[in-house]
């Protein structure tokens, strides 16, 4: 018998479940016991329910799994990692964690609730207090803990380095985003190839919004948000994994472009998240060729996990701009989730 915890995977055959399930293979902490998925694939073989689009290939002891009907009442898994819709897991995480599961999740249903962690573990784990103050106000013996928004997490994690250091007052960002972040069947081919759509619902708002969430100071039983402006512009792309950001940065005190690479590249994660299997390293990482970083090159950096900055230099309005790259399906997702996974665990808040 495994000593590893028991999770289930839900939504299992998406990109994202995809993602989930090629991490968690030899997790040392985590052991999948169940995979759930739609009604039209309740009852398939993994293998046979799922379009598999990732480039590795799918672990031989997920093939043969069954996928199950998403139910809190018959599972026996302790942590639920969610990759189900919105709408779906408005529904059902709650269902989960009344039932004493902890639900890691991906989906943005709950991320703006204020009782709810949005946690990113090399910036905010401190933040996991706030389940204290959920399971109380909501009488759930599990609980519910999010990762933000694919696109948010390299851009925070490189604000969260400079508003320690120096302060950050504005933001301008544009964003570059892979097709992957539309999940399956995601994007038309005849709508992507040859053009960008310069449109993704949503999308500019979570930007704005949930970088100032996770920045934020935990007093007492609330987060008060960080005092940082951010007007985004995001962007689909045809590049199948890896989102870009474009940053000029308006700071309280300008830093020297030498200055600022050195705040980035010695940025590291508050300690207790800092020997996690999914702790990036580094956390981030500085490129100085001028034509980096790029997707297909740079996305895999620190396992898909390092938030990668390129093309820093002086901003002739603001004080400093750079490009940011961030594997969306990795870091800004699947990936998010097992890591936070990883800090309930180490801090003891599962089972």
């Amino acid at each position: 018998m495994s000593n590893r915890i028991p999770v289930t995977v839900l939504g299992a055959t998406g990109s994202v479940g995809q993602r989930f399930i090629q991490l968690l293979d030899g997790h040392p902490y985590f052991e999948v016991i169940e995979l759930t998925g739609s009604k039209r694939s309740v009852g398939q073989p993994y293998a046979q329910a799922c379009h598999w689009i990732l480039e590795q290939d799918m672990p031989e002891w997920a093939k043969e799994m069954i996928i199950n009907e998403s139910s809190p009442e018959t599972t026996e898994a302790l942590v639920a990692f969610s990759a189900l819709p919105s709408s779906v897991a408005w529904m059902l995480e709650p269902e989960y964690a009344s039932n004493g599961i902890m639900v890691c999740s991906n989906a943005s249903a709950y991320r703006d609730e204020p009782d709810v962690p949005l946690l990113m573990p090399e910036i905010n784990p401190d933040h996991i207090e706030m389940l204290a103050h959920q399971r109380t106000r909501r009488a759930w013996k599990g609980g519910i803990v999010t990762n933000p928004n694919c696109t948010s997490a390299g851009p925070t994690v490189v604000l969260k380095a400079l508003n320690d250091s120096v302060g950050v007052r504005n933001v301008f960002a544009v964003s570059l985003q892979a097709l992957s972040g539309a999940g399956l069947p995601g994007v038309s081919a005849i709508d992507i190839i040859d053009n960008v759509i310069p449109y993704i619902g949503g999308e500019e708002d979570k930007v704005s919004s949930e970088p100032r969430k996770m920045l934020g100071k935990l007093e007492g039983d609330t987060i008060k948000t960080a005092s940082i402006e951010i007007s985004a512009h995001t962007n689909r792309v045809p590049v199948r994994d890896g989102h870009l950001v474009c940053l000029s940065i308006q700071l309280h005190n300008p830093l020297e472009i030498d200055e600022a690479r050195h705040v980035l590249e010695n940025y590291q994660a508050p300690i207790i998240s800092r020997n996690l299997p999914s702790t990036p390293q580094p956390v981030i990482q500085v490129l100085k060729q001028e034509d980096r970083p790029q997707p297909r090159l740079d996305r895999m950096i620190g396992n898909g996990m390092t938030t990668v900055v390129g093309r820093l230099r002086l901003d002739p309005i603001w004080h400093i701009k750079m490009v940011v790259l961030s594997h969306n399906t990795i870091r800004g997702a699947a990936g998010g989730s097992i890591f936070n996974a990883e800090l309930l665990f180490k801090e003891g808040w599962l089972g």
